[in-house]
């Protein structure tokens, strides 16, 4: 088995992974509408951001050798565009738009990603469409060219939740590339909005590269130094961060053609190749980035729900223990209640002595009668004490001994709340026990099988053959399921939380 071949073999057990084992946990328990799987079985994917005129559309055409996208220096195109490889042409052909498809069709092909967005109504997919390109820049990856931020404009005006789109493109993308012009090396309030809250929250910081482009049109490198140093500033205040990050400089050489050329400007563009380059590298390193964030996928989703199922779970024990305390004190006092009419009624002479049969009947009736009225009564104002308590509080139901853990449990508290609420508290022990169980080998176990064989790649160049024992035994080892897992003889998961707290 060649590298290529293990890595499509390691890319499709994670989506079966997620598909058999996290998927229906997710659905069951309303952390997600759609199966997990559907957002990572497709091709890598590059989302383009920036403000209007930032060059956007001018990169892409750059990058695919082609006028794909139009250009202006005005806001040009207010459409998310998926540009995707056209297999079915031939590669000798010009390249040009081979296909076209709107966005109902985009919504609802299962074999494109993009069923999450469907929440954002049919405004945005009057707004969302598809093109198909022969370009050979695309064959390993898809391009997301995006509308141009602005300054001033609402969801009422666009009809549609901009920034929710944006983070949801940003989840699924694999690289991030946020453009700026030498224009409006500030920023706008969306792309303030979108750097500072909605992609940093959607997606990690290492995939997310800034980009100052249309260099060209700096009249020379001080006037480039000023333009760049004004952008440093400006993403150190939006970002928070003490240290600036990596900015790529670009420029397009078929846009840069209809320049007048002066001696201090091709000076400088000439020595900025390397960036040019480097920008071009990244966005074909995609592919590469795919399975690290398939990693990160299952590992992120896999700890929040075993998270969320750890706290349900003991939710319910805890409950058990209650309903079974309350239960014992219930008969108890039932008992004593019961012995109680007995001497009671002997001592007023209506009953025969102690052990007289009729004696001996009244007082079980009468201990039964308050069995009855202590579960339908006391009992049940016990419990929904005990399940207001718990919502009030639902931080006693998880152990939060570390930051990441308050984290996973931060993204999943509201969910847990909501299905307690729900239920009321009321579903079965057993089957959460054994969602926990897979869920959480998993998260232990499939996790770390996921990053040993992610190291074994690495050190694998393209084309060399791989060992047999690891093309042969780590990928099928990566789904193994608990109960081959105890079979094996290998450590048991285990069957009870830990107590976490009172």
């Amino acid at each position: 088995m060649y590298r290529e071949n293990y890595i499509n073999s390691l890319r499709a057990e994670m989506v079966a992974m997620v598909r058999e084992n996290l998927t229906p946990v997710a659905k069951a328990y309303g952390y997600s509408d759609v199966s997990l799987e559907s957002t990572i079985k497709w091709r890598p994917m590059v989302l383009i951001l920036g403000n209007y005129s930032s060059g956007k559309s001018t990169l892409i055409n750059e990058f695919l050798g082609a006028d794909i996208q139009a250009v202006g220096q005005a806001p040009t195109d207010d459409s998310f565009t998926i540009i995707t490889y056209d297999d079915e042409t031939e590669s000798t052909d010009p390249v040009h738009v081979t296909q076209e498809r709107d966005g109902k069709f985009l919504l609802n092909d299962p074999d494109y990603p993009f069923e999450i967005l469907k929440k954002h109504g049919q405004r945005f997919a009057a707004h969302f469409r598809l093109k198909k390109v022969n370009s050979p820049f695309l064959k390993n990856l898809a391009l997301i060219d995006t509308p141009g931020m602005l300054d001033s404009i609402t969801e009422r005006d666009r009809g549609y939740n901009y920034q929710e789109v944006i983070g949801d493109l940003s989840q699924l993308a694999d690289l991030v590339l946020v453009l700026f012009d030498p224009h409006k090396a500030g920023t706008v309030r969306e792309s303030h909005t979108s750097v500072r809250e909605t992609i940093t929250t959607r997606t990690f910081e290492d995939r997310v590269l800034f980009v100052l482009n249309r260099i060209d049109e700096c009249a020379s490198l001080t006037d480039l130094l000023q333009v760049y140093g004004t952008l440093c500033w400006n993403l150190s205040q939006i970002t928070g961060r003490k240290d600036i990050p990596t900015i790529l400089l670009t420029y397009s050489s078929r846009a840069a053609k209809n320049t007048v050329p002066c001696e201090d400007h091709q000076g400088f563009l000439s020595n900025l190749e390397n960036q040019r380059q480097k920008l071009k590298n990244a966005v074909l390193e995609a592919p590469r980035y795919r399975l690290d964030n398939l990693a990160a996928f299952v590992e992120t989703h896999a700890e929040r729900l075993d998270h969320l199922l750890e706290a349900l779970y003991t939710y319910r024990k805890r409950l058990k223990r209650f309903t079974f305390r309350c239960s014992a004190i219930g008969l108890l006092v039932s008992l004593i209640a019961g012995m109680a009419a007995v001497v009671a009624g002997a001592s007023a002479g209506i009953l025969g002595g102690l052990y007289d049969p009729m004696a001996m009947g009244a007082g079980a009736g009468a201990a039964i009668l308050f069995m009855i009225f202590w579960i339908i009564g006391p009992m049940r104002y016990l419990k929904s004490v005990f399940h207001r308590n718990y919502l009030k509080n639902m931080d006693r139901l998880i152990s939060l001994d570390t930051q990441t853990r308050r984290d996973s449990w931060l993204a999943v508290k509201n969910l847990a709340f909501r299905y307690l609420k729900k239920t009321n508290g009321k579903f079965s022990l057993s089957a959460v026990r054994q969602q926990y169980n897979t869920v959480h080998h998993i998260f232990i176990q499939g996790t770390r099988d996921i990053r040993k064989a992610l190291n074994e790649i690495a050190n694998i160049k393209p084309g060399d053959d791989l060992p047999d024992d690891l093309s042969e035994n780590l990928v099928s080892n990566i789904a193994e399921n608990p109960a081959d897992r105890k079979n094996s003889g290998a450590p048991p998961l285990p069957e009870q939380i830990p107590p976490s707290g009172p």
